[in-house]
């Protein structure tokens, strides 16, 4: 991949390319940021520039043979880790799908990778066995004289066992090659692992940036300027808003459907009407609970739910400037926003956030979700202060 090809991120491109120029390539580094910013895509630029050998003071020069290898993602000395489902396979067993998706898709995140798995339901992880493999390709004698780079994706999936034989791998690392993590949470690695990788914070991006990009995919610039403002700074939250698919309208009708359930429960005297909603509720919590939906989309819910109610809390303050939403959420707000103020906006966003760590933690998401429903029946009646 070439630096050009990757959305904004100049700074970081800059750095980079310098570490090259100067000599200064540090062993092991951690590239950390949010979900759909181009981490992935910095870290494969960054091996191919450091590997080409008639790369200039900007870029690679994507025609000898080592970038036509590194385009296919196909260079001997190029090596990916990442997380999986079936604790007897290693990623080998997967480089097919995993180089379909980066070459496709580009950007993409952890739900994403499960659906190319045909895995939806299922918790991958980084397993002891894979740390085997590591230890075996990097003992391989070099194809060339560049670097052998080994790029983990999704660090945070190591077990402890896995963590601590990489850890072992850090402390001793053999001469030309680069360890490069990719993560979204780096403070969920092992503190002996931080403490050996050069930290590198990828930011977020410029919402002008993600506008751009959306408008060169055919987006009209109104529409594009919403999405790219409702998505903090993460290209792949603007693809994914801008996905006016099925799947990707549901989580609107599903935050729809738990709040005016909720009210009707909780503010309405019409005993029919509650006794309706609540076994509404109660079937939408089963739903959001069904396997089939699977804890990444649920958590995925959660954090627009949390989105959701905080932008409805800022339409209060009659500046639109603040609010970032799109049409049909827009409209949903207008009736819904009154009742979320001060005297509950804290503590729905606290229920909220309790239940997505829960889902994290894979607590029964039964109960998760029907707590959460009589929760939200308590809060949108509570009284503004």
């Amino acid at each position: 991949m070439l630096f050009k090809e990757i959305i904004g991120q100049e700074s970081t491109k800059q750095l980079l390319r310098q570490s090259v120029r100067e000599g200064r390539i540090p062993h092991a580094q951690l590239f950390a940021g949010i979900s759909g910013i181009g981490k992935l895509q910095l870290a494969l630029a960054y091996a191919q520039y450091l590997n080409c050998p008639n790369r200039t003071e900007e870029d690679s020069c994507g025609t000898c043979p080592t970038c036509l290898q590194y385009e296919h993602l196909q260079h001997p000395d190029l090596h990916f880790v990442f997380p999986i489902v079936g604790s007897d396979e290693t990623c080998d067993a997967f480089l097919e799908p995993w180089r379909e998706i980066i070459l496709n898709q580009h950007y993409f995140d952890l739900d994403d990778w499960h659906k190319a798995l045909g895995v939806e339901t299922k918790q991958s992880m980084i397993y002891e066995k894979e740390s085997g493999e590591i230890l075996r390709k990097l003992s391989l004698k070099p194809y060339g004289d560049g670097y052998k780079v080994m790029i983990i994706w999704q660090p945070e999936k190591m077990n402890t066992t896995t963590a601590n034989k990489l850890l072992k791998l850090l402390e001793e690392p053999a001469e030309k090659t680069l360890f490069i993590l990719v993560s979204e949470h780096p403070e969920a690695l092992l503190s002996t692992i931080q403490s050996r990788v050069q930290m590198i914070r990828v930011p977020r991006l410029e919402t002008e940036t993600i506008a751009e990009a959306l408008r060169q995919k055919g987006i009209n610039a109104t529409k594009a300027t919403d999405i790219a403002r409702i998505a903090n700074g993460s290209y792949l939250a603007a693809l994914k808003k801008a996905d006016e698919s099925e799947e990707n309208q549901q989580e609107l009708r599903d935050f729809m459907a738990l709040f005016r359930d909720a009210y009707t429960v909780g503010v309405l005297r019409d005993l029919q009407k509650k006794y309706e909603s609540l076994k509404r509720l109660r079937q939408w919590s089963l739903e959001m609970a069904d396997s089939k939906v699977g804890r990444e989309r649920q958590k995925h819910f959660l954090q627009y739910a949390q989105q959701q109610v905080r932008e409805n809390y800022i339409r209060n303050m009659a500046q639109p400037e603040l609010n970032y939403q799109v049409e049909a959420e827009r409209e949903f707000s207008v009736k819904f926003a009154p009742f979320i103020h001060n005297g509950n906006v804290e503590a729905i966003m606290n229920q909220l956030d309790l239940a997505e760590r829960q889902i994290e933690q894979n607590g029964n998401a039964k109960m998760i979700f029907f707590d959460l429903c009589l929760q939200m029946i308590v809060l949108i009646k509570k009284q503004n202060i």
